[in-house]
């Protein structure tokens, strides 16, 4: 594989790692609603689908209200962690993730996957990985 002349492409690649990082501390971690929205509003286009495996959320409201559902669900030390470097090009990135609770074990793991247009997500895909046998 060669490099790509990002010149010639007119425009720049995002910084997949950094957007994709961002999401999930400043919005999946984010227990603070109010922090929660701004983050939104800062890293989502205005109006964003997210898909999980059973639901499609549309709106920046809608993909909080997820999120803040989650950290309730599983406690006051449950947290997403990056596992490596988000990658990406063509306004398509990726993020691999696992989740637990602060200092125990894995409950969760998964990969983030993004459409990004003009620099924020527009769409974002949740895969989630099958329970280790």
């Amino acid at each position: 594989m060669t490099d790509t002349n990002q010149a010639s492409q007119g425009s720049a690649e995002p910084d997949y790692d950094g957007l994709l990082r961002a999401n999930l501390e400043s919005v999946f971690n984010e227990r603070d609603s109010g922090r929660r929205a701004a983050a939104l509003n800062e890293l989502f286009v205005a109006e964003p689908i997210m898909y999980e495996p059973t639901n499609v959320v549309q709106g920046r409201a809608a993909i909080s209200a997820v999120a803040g559902n989650l950290l309730d669900q599983f406690g006051p030390t449950f947290r997403f962690i990056p596992i490596g470097r988000a990658v990406g090009h063509h306004g398509l990135g990726s993020l691999r993730w696992e989740a637990g609770p602060e200092g125990g074990s894995v409950a969760v793991t998964g990969t983030d996957v993004v459409e990004v247009v003009g620099g924020r997500i527009a769409r974002l895909w949740v895969l989630l990985n099958p329970p280790a046998a």
